[in-house]
């Protein structure tokens, strides 16, 4: 690895020192004011006829004419002030002549977005460099944030932004003949994530490198990210992404920097006694580094993803002249797809596979750069004990898993570290991350499957699980074999398989060793170990002989009796002959449990710290998830509360709002520093403040009218109130309970007259986003009914502008800039104790919107810091969920009449001819997999329909819903993402803030 592992700089001595003296190097200096920008391009277009290469954007950016050494250029671009606006313009120019991805007859808008984008890239590579030199130079401690999802959205203008270059980049666009927000719109959203796991990474990433942590992102280069989203009159429709078809300017392909991953093959031992996993299937990983800048910092740290791939030798050019094209492509297309979709459908064996290679490729190729670096800057003592003081390893949920056996692997079978060595360097370098409490996203994989495609890792997985059993044992003891049982049960990783060679004859031995009686009474014990009662024994012996003496059969007649005596019954014995044949197949039918792998276990075990992501979610995680592990381990468990990051959150998506911060604030430190909202507070009853909120407010739902007629073709009023779900679609978020809400609301307006109904009811706007799961047939069902509810709805001329429901297709990062900060009421209801924590409820919040929900996830948190009087709660608590669901299956459970009536309405046939009967069928019935309302809505509906009339009530009354919007910002201080990183850094990773000179 290179001391800059980011230059690109020509091999040539000579060639580079003309190149950095020549008149080009002062076309891309964003410093250089003496020449006119058609000057600098002209003599461009003269230097020589051979395109110039891209070092010179890396290391000739530079405020003089003359050559400089590498560490006088690092230096000067790093003081350098920033560019004006002509340099500006000549840069974008000559990305648009000299890096074309257009003809080059035209600057239109994509032309315009990559050309800008790659002017930016350009000053983000120096700063990149220059970090990760100076990281390099310290051999600091670093953590590496591994995660499926990186949601990063639009990185343009957050660039700029971070970079203060906003306005330079305005004035220089404009002068182009182009808008910045044009050419911003340009920009496809990176498809690397879904929902909250993927963009709190990207919070993550943005405030690791905003407060100078040494830090890098990995993850996984989908080409089609999960899916696009259209609504057709069918419902969601799913479309691969196309977001790299045009290619990513933001992006570095690493060609150097590769590593091999294996499937498959077999284990066997070498002469050197170490284990050798050969044979199989090889593919190789290529990293493609994202730059990550800090806000008005010089950090700019990385976000590497991987591509998978095989070298062309691999191509079977024999069977493709012989006409077998698709065997001639098979290891190129097997290595490919790994990378294809996020969260590829895994109901096929061959969707389970792609899955777990992808999880793999992560860990594998991740760890082995992060060891090459590890080595490399250790120099030629490597010491591996010192590798937990220099890396900091952490698993964002339970996808990453395999970096607990492979780094094993690794340290074992490659560098020659001990079992124990291995075992204890890598729980002191990982860290996990529960996500969730859902028991089928905890992740179990099959034993037999797991152990076909990685042998090696199944056999140190099973180590680690005898590891746990030994821990267990010695905690727990054998005096209570049941008790003792019951924690192997729930705590090993190895789930119904049997106990490790050295702990099989455990209970056998447990059980026989318990009422030992001594030799000396053992003669005068019964079987059963009692006392003998000789007077009793007697007297049985005697009934014993007597029974036996009498009703003795004749030998004639014993043919014709069944085994008691008595005569036979022919016909009964053949019945009796064909129950046992059927108990007999019957027996054969079952089939055994199905041994698994315990993901979410195999993480708890082999880190040093596990967190949940809200308080009440870690309560769960401690008191019913994790609760053994807790037990055992309780220093190993902490809470880090989700943030997100107030730069992309209020600064940049709410320029509005943002300038009425400061102004108020009298400062923008806010921005860094989230804790200056709280003297908000002190001006929410200012009529002042409170006009300017509702100006922004209003600005901001002008654009969302627009965005909505050129969507979805509705016209919708920013008069009404905007009533807004954006999250990914599941039951348990109960989107499905929102509709209903609303289903009611339009059966009510229909029931009265117009005058009545507009006294009654507050104009609303009710907006959703989210996709569901191209497998999850609930979810689409969902999206079918909110989409059908507002194809009636919307054409009712008697409701008119009282009630409009949207659902914004392929929603996604860029699409909640837009509708976050226009939001007036954010609904987040999901069932109390099943959402980790939510991050799309902070960012609302953040931005001015009241919440509706209930007491689950950040929830609680949010109602706490903003205050209970400007939070609308309802619905059942978390501790009560369990009593409920029994009640439920006991059928004690009476539904409101108002939940009773909206069900018959939607089965009347009101919103279309769709059947609707299994959708409302999930809510009904006691009991019964996809029955019984599981989620509660029944139970939950009528606090709802309340909550939303006090909602109705508050907005009706302007001052006091602004003072709550007010209220709500100010309290959003502590959910600011880098308050978590720095939690992390401080209690999990032990990593200090490195600010470069």
């Amino acid at each position: 690895m290179a001391v800059s592992q980011f230059s690109s700089m020509s091999t040539r001595p000579s060639e580079a020192l003309v190149q950095c003296t020549s008149s080009l190097s002062r076309f891309i200096e964003f410093g250089s004011r003496n020449r006119t920008s058609k000057q600098k391009l002209l003599l461009i277009r003269t230097f020589n006829s051979r395109p110039p290469t891209t070092s010179f954007c890396i290391k000739c950016v530079s405020s003089q004419p003359s050559p400089k050494t590498k560490e006088e250029d690092t230096s000067s671009s790093q003081n350098s002030s920033g560019p004006d606006t002509a340099s500006v313009a000549s840069s974008i120019q000559y990305h648009a002549e000299f890096t074309p991805l257009f003809s080059p007859e035209k600057f239109e808008l994509p032309k315009a977005f990559f050309a800008t984008a790659q002017s930016v890239r350009d000053s983000l590579i120096i700063n990149w460099n220059s970090t990760y030199e100076y990281y390099e130079r310290l051999n600091v401690k670093q953590a590496y944030y591994l995660s499926m999802e990186f949601l990063q959205g639009r990185a343009l203008l957050n660039a700029i932004g971070n970079l203060g270059l906003t306005g330079a980049y305005a004035e220089a666009l404009s002068k182009l003949g182009q808008s910045l927000e044009n050419v911003v719109s340009q920009e496809p959203d990176a498809a690397l994530g879904n929902g909250g796991l993927g963009r709190l990474a990207s919070c993550f990433l943005d405030s690791m490198a905003t407060l100078n942590y040494p830090a890098w992102g990995y993850g996984l280069r989908y080409k089609y990210g999960l899916f696009k989203q259209r609504i057709t009159k069918d419902g969601q429709e799913e479309v691969a992404e196309d977001w790299l078809e045009l290619g990513n300017p933001w992006e570095i392909e690493r060609n150097d920097v590769s590593y091999p991953v294996k499937f498959y093959g077999k284990i066997v031992p070498g002469s050197d006694g170490k284990s050798h996993w050969i044979g199989g299937e090889d593919i190789k990983a290529v990293a493609y580094d994202i730059p990550i800048p800090g806000y008005k910092t010089k950090t700019t740290i990385n976000l590497r993803l991987w591509s998978t791939m095989v070298p062309s030798e691999d191509f079977d050019l024999s069977a493709f002249n012989a006409g077998d094209h698709t065997k001639a492509a098979e290891a190129l297309t097997n290595a490919e797809k790994i990378c294809y979709i996020l969260y590829p459908g895994d109901e096929s064996v061959e969707g389970k596979v792609l899955r777990l290679k992808q999880q793999y490729t992560l860990c594998s190729a991740s760890l082995q750069d992060i060891i090459a670096r590890f080595e490399k800057r250790s120099g030629a003592n490597v010491n591996w004990e010192e590798f937990p003081e220099k890396v900091a390893v952490q698993m964002n949920d339970t996808h990453p898993t395999f970096c607990i056996p492979e780094l094993i692997r690794i340290l074992i079978d490659l560098k020659g570290l001990s079992w124990k060595e291995a075992w204890n360097i890598t729980q002191r370098t990982v860290a996990y991350t529960n996500h969730t409490v859902l028991p089928e996203a905890l992740e179990k994989w099959s034993f037999e499957l797991m152990q076909k495609l990685l042998p090696r890792h199944m056999e140190i997985i099973e180590m680690i699980d005898e590891e746990l059993v030994h821990t267990i044992v010695s905690e727990y003891g054998t005096a209570d074999p049941d008790l003792l049982e019951k924690r192997l049960k729930e705590m090993r990783i190895l789930e119904n398989v049997d106990l490790p060679a050295t702990f099989a004859d455990l209970f056998v031995k447990t059980k026989e060793s318990t009422d030992v009686v001594p030799d000396d009474e053992l003669e005068n014990c019964d079987e059963e170990g009692g006392p003998v009662d000789e007077e009793l024994e007697s007297e049985q012996e005697d009934d014993v002989l007597e029974e036996e003496s009498t009703d003795v059969v004749p030998d004639d007649e014993l043919e014709n009796c069944d085994e008691e005596g008595g005569p036979v019954d022919e016909e009964l014995e053949s019945e009796q002959e064909d129950d046992v044949l059927e108990e007999e197949k019957e027996a054969e039918a079952v089939q055994e449990p199905p041994q698994l792998v315990r993901m979410a276990n195999l993480c708890v075990v082999g880190s040093h710290a596990v967190n949940g992501v809200a308080e009440i979610h870690s309560e769960i995680v401690t008191n019913e998830v994790f609760n053994e592990f807790y037990k055992l381990w309780p220093e190993k468990f902490q809470n880090k509360t989700n943030g997100v990051t107030p730069r992309r959150w209020i600064r940049f998506c709410n320029p509005d709002l943002s300038s009425i911060l400061t102004s108020w604030l009298g400062t923008e430190d806010w921005v860094t520093n989230t804790g200056k909202l709280a003297e908000l507070r002190k001006f929410a009853d200012n009529e002042d403040l409170q006009s300017q909120f509702r100006a922004a407010k209003r600005n901001n739902k002008m654009k969302v009218v627009s965005f909505i007629k050129e969507k979805t073709g509705y016209s919708v009023s920013p008069d009404a109130m905007f009533d807004i779900q954006v999250k990914r679609i599941h039951e348990y978020k109960r989107q499905l309970m929102n509709i209903l809400g609303i289903v009611y609301r339009y059966k009510k307006m229909k029931e009265m007259s117009a005058v009545e109904r507009k006294a009654k009811f507050v104009p609303r706007v009710c907006i959703f986003g989210g996709k569901a799961f191209a497998t999850y047939v609930q979810a689409k069902r969902i999206v079918k009914f909110i989409t059908d509810v507002g194809a009636t709805v919307n054409h009712d001329p008697e409701i008119g502008d009282l009630l409009k429901v949207i659902f914004v297709p392929d929603y996604n990062v860029s699409v909640a800039e837009l509708l976050i900060p226009a939001s007036e009421l954010s609904q987040h209801i999901s069932t109390a104790g099943m959402e980790a924590s939510g991050t799309s409820n902070m960012k609302f919040a953040m931005n001015g919107c009241i919440l509706i929900g209930t007491l689950d996830g950040a929830n609680v948190e949010i109602r706490q810091e903003v205050g209970e009087e400007n939070f609308f709660l309802f619905g059942a608590r978390a501790h009560e969920i369990a009593g409920l669901r029994k009640e439920r299956s006991e059928g004690k459970f009476v539904a409101d009449a108002r939940f009773e009536e909206v069900k018959k309405f939607v089965k009347s046939g009101v919103f279309g001819s769709y059947n609707y009967d299994e959708l409302m069928g999930s809510l009904e019935g006691n009991e019964g997999f996809g029955q019984a309302d599981y989620f509660l809505l029944g139970k939950d509906f009528p606090s709802y329909l309340e909550c939303q009339e006090k909602v109705d009530e508050a907005y009706c009354d302007q001052k006091r819903w602004t003072r709550m919007s007010i209220m709500n910002t100010a309290g959003s201080s502590k959910f600011s993402s880098d308050r978590t990183i720095q939690e992390y850094a401080r209690d999990i990773w032990n990593i200090i803030p490195v600010e470069l000179p």
